[in-house]
């Protein structure tokens, strides 16, 4: 049994370089398939339904967008609730862009920035700014730096969904994949990435060291956090 009493240091095989397309586009979609079954899409979506109220016109980014099904999500909502949307989606991973890209749909109201989202310099800032499952990639000291960018470049405060690490997420999961998966990235980083993931006191310390107090924190199913910042409050 792993020690789940600390953030696991292991990199997961999605952060190396050189994957091949094919591995990349398997991994997206099962990653999609995952987070579409157990509520992950429906989290993302919530966090942004908080930060968007009434208004009619919003700006999105998300950072470490992978094959864009987040995205897509945020799309699909605006479209039926007849909100002009502009989404931004950046990642490092060349592959997880060109994947993004072969859905026409999301293209066409997509800007995709192959990058470090450190070195992405706005023209205009967005209104909201998230990530779904990209934090626990980071170091803690890491993270820090990311809430600071995230405050800095939105306009209306930015959100955070990402896993709880949990002994009962990190063996269902690891079942659920052995069992079901195609993938060996997903086999082998879906548990891991919940032993990456977080207690709700290390969050709490990461406010703290970025001296962010205006953020809330909900823990969702299955295994998630919720944290959402909003200028002004």
């Amino acid at each position: 049994m792993p020690n789940l009493s600390h953030r696991s240091l292991e990199k997961e095989i999605l952060d190396a370089e050189g994957i091949p397309f094919e591995e990349i586009a398997l991994n997206m979609q099962e990653l999609n398939t995952i987070n579409t079954l157990l509520g992950g899409h429906a989290i993302s979506l919530n966090g942004f339904k908080k930060l968007l109220n009434n208004q009619k016109q919003i700006s999105v980014c998300e950072i470490g967008c992978g094959g864009g099904d987040n995205l897509l999500v945020i799309l699909n909502y605006c479209q039926k609730k007849q909100i002009a949307v502009t989404l931004i989606g950046i990642d490092f991973n060349q592959e997880c862009i060109a994947f993004a890209e072969t859905n026409t749909i999301l293209k066409k109201h997509t800007q995709f920035i192959c990058s470090d989202y450190r070195l992405v310099n706005f023209k205009q800032k967005p209104d909201i700014i998230f990530s779904s499952l990209f934090c626990h990639h980071f170091s803690n000291a890491d993270l820090v730096q990311q809430l600071h960018w995230m405050q800095r470049n939105s306009q209306i405060g930015f959100f955070i969904n990402d896993l709880q690490r949990h002994w009962l997420a990190y063996y269902s999961i690891k079942i659920l994949t052995k069992l079901f998966s195609k993938s060996r990235l997903v086999k082998n980083d879906a548990a891991l990435s919940v032993a990456r993931g977080f207690h709700q006191s290390e969050w709490f310390k990461l406010f703290e060291l970025a001296n962010l107090n205006a953020l809330s924190i909900d823990w969702k199913w299955a295994f998630r956090f919720l944290i959402i910042y909003k200028h002004g409050q």
